[in-house]
């Protein structure tokens, strides 16, 4: 006799599931907090519930905080350093990502004598901690004139994540099988032919790994943006601190937050729209090899 299949889940499988959805919720309150918080004006934030949702769509909070809030001496608001941080980070995390998979491909494809040492020293680079190159990177952007600038920061941060693609890179290039480099060797292929034509084409879940590692790293840095950065080169995170702590009269709590979703919008949208990729890529060899 044929068993009846089982449409409602089981006991255990419901509890999976509650969990799962306490877990979201208590995630996702904070955030919810802030956007309902954004959306009140200062009397309703006072005589209303934190978690109470706003009687109107206000947005006056957003617009000042995007054009008109105070970081600082300086009242133009986040804009200047939205910019800041996009210019700095696209160039950042185009350069990171291909001079790890560069890396990456060299350290695992074309191996010569010392390349597992020369491996084992860059890793180094993923544990140690930022605040022991601040000095000598400082030197460093002083010898070469980009004090204070946004290239300086693009450069800081390509360092500061090459360790990190050239592992993601590297471990994943490590699971390519060597018969395929070697045919194309035979049939004439040189470095850079075998690099565009059958490795880079086979690339694709651990470049959207990088691209999103490294976006979401250079974005989200304080550390960098605050020791490296001029008057006009500020990013993102360093003015959401400035206009945070700048004192008023009354603390606009909705405008402070109405910043902190703007600040933090890129990559909230990136891993939205490009999350289920980030997890492909680490499943498909990232962390293997």
């Amino acid at each position: 006799m044929t068993a009846k299949p089982h449409f409602l889940p089981s006991a255990g499988r419901f509890l999976v599931y509650a969990v799962l959805v306490l877990a979201s919720v208590f995630f996702l309150l904070p955030l919810y907090a802030m956007l309902v918080t954004s959306f009140k004006d200062a009397q309703e934030i006072r005589s209303s519930a934190l978690l109470a949702l706003p009687h109107a769509l206000n947005t006056a909070a957003w617009s000042t905080a995007w054009s008109s809030a105070c970081t600082g001496v300086d009242c133009q608001g986040l804009r200047p350093f939205f910019w800041n941080s996009v210019w700095m980070v696209l160039p950042a995390v185009a350069i990171s990502t291909v001079w790890g998979a560069l890396n990456g491909y060299v350290l695992s494809l074309w191996k010569f004598r010392g390349s597992d040492a020369l491996f084992g020293l860059l890793l180094f680079g993923v544990f140690m901690p930022y605040q022991v190159v601040l000095l000598p990177m400082s030197q460093v952007l002083g010898w070469l004139g980009l004090s204070s600038s946004i290239a300086g920061l693009v450069l800081v941060h390509c360092l500061a994540g090459l360790a990190g693609t050239t592992l993601f890179f590297r471990n994943y290039y490590a699971a390519i099988p060597n018969e395929l480099v070697n045919a194309a060797r035979m049939d004439g292929a040189g470095f850079w032919q075998i690099f565009w034509r059958i490795v880079l084409p086979l690339s694709t879940p651990i470049i959207m790994v990088a691209l999103i590692w490294q976006f979401t790293n250079i974005w989200n840095d304080f550390l960098f943006g605050v020791v490296f950065s001029g008057t006009e080169s500020k990013p993102i995170t360093v003015g959401l601190n400035n206009l945070a702590n700048t004192s008023s009269s009354v603390k606009a709590y909705n405008v402070d937050m109405a910043a902190a979703i703007i600040a933090g919008l890129p990559t909230m949208v990136i891993y939205v729209l490009a999350g289920q990729f980030f997890v492909r890529g680490l499943t498909a060899g990232a962390v293997k090899g």
